[in-house]
């Protein structure tokens, strides 16, 4: 079985039928996978965030061409600031073809539960303050590395 076989195999993890617009959902399916491919990045030890970060900044095409189409970059580290605080999104992207801004949250390690809230504030910042008048929801991306499989892909 090819890469691309397996990888519409596999379970979706998200909630797109129950935060976005139905006609919106099945085009999210279509851009957004449960996995993505890393291996351009050619970790061969255990990292931190903010190397992974680094390291997927400076190889931003690879990265793009990874996610799939109508993506743009904006930035990383994107600073928002509410009620005299400020927070950092780890790298914020817009999708052309869902007029939406897709917020990517770094971790290293096996998921946490935490960090759907952390992810759900941010996208609450970016709908407030970022989000265009004739733009979507925002949509956030919880990308966690867990080392043992990067290790284990690289070989």
């Amino acid at each position: 079985m090819d890469t691309y076989t397996a990888a519409q195999k596999q379970p979706k993890s998200h909630n797109f039928d129950l935060t976005l617009p139905e006609a919106h959902t099945e085009y999210a399916n279509e851009v957004f996978r449960s996995s993505y491919n890393l291996g351009f990045l050619r970790t061969t030890e255990p990292i931190r965030e903010l190397e992974l970060e680094q390291r997927l900044v400076a190889k931003i095409k690879s990265f793009v061409l990874e996610l799939g189409k109508g993506f743009s970059f904006i930035g990383n580290q994107h600073r928002l600031e509410y009620n005299g605080k400020e927070y950092f999104v780890d790298m914020l992207f817009f999708h052309r073809g869902l007029r939406s801004l897709v917020a990517i949250e770094l971790k290293i390690g096996s998921f946490k539960a935490e960090y759907v809230g952390k992810m759900n504030l941010y996208l609450s910042l970016l709908n407030r303050l970022e989000r265009g008048e004739n733009e979507n929801q925002s949509i956030g991306i919880i990308l966690y590395l867990d080392v043992k499989i990067a290790l284990q892909d690289t070989k």
